[in-house]
């Protein structure tokens, strides 16, 4: 390491490394995540998705992953993503967010949590964390 250089992988990086994505813009990405996951997540959702999460495979599950994938198709082009970064980011969120999912609400059915239970409350909070820091991952994978 050359004297004065910092810690590798801690110095920021020259803004020319990523010139078509600035700060602002990241910020303005990671909103939009927000309001996506907020339509995903609840004003899209009803008793038949909520119902059958919990059972892989089931058409509830792949139907709530379907509403967030098509939620995500103006993020991605508005950010400027193009060809298998595109197709990368879009169907690793869908798979992420889907097992996500499937382990909270089959995990909650097993052993019969209702809103009354703690643990229910963690895991619906678990749920909502990891959602958010893979929508921080594709940030940065979008300005890497």
């Amino acid at each position: 390491m050359a004297c004065g250089s910092g810690v590798d992988g801690l110095r920021p990086r020259p803004q020319a490394a990523r010139p078509d994505v600035t700060d602002f813009a990241l910020l303005l990405l990671l909103a939009g995540f927000q309001v996506k996951h907020v339509l995903g997540d609840y004003v899209f959702q009803n008793a038949y998705i909520l119902e059958h999460r919990r059972i892989w495979g089931h058409p509830g599950g792949l139907l709530h992953v379907a509403i967030h994938a098509a939620l995500t198709l103006p993020l991605l082009v508005a950010a400027g993503v193009q060809g298998a970064l595109f197709l990368a980011i879009l169907l690793g969120e869908a798979v992420f967010h889907y097992h996500v999912d499937w382990v909270k609400d089959g995990w909650i059915y097993r052993e019969g949590w209702t809103t009354q239970d703690k643990q229910y409350w963690w895991l619906t909070g678990a749920d909502q964390m990891l959602h958010q820091l893979s929508y921080l991952v594709i940030a940065g994978v979008i300005a890497a």
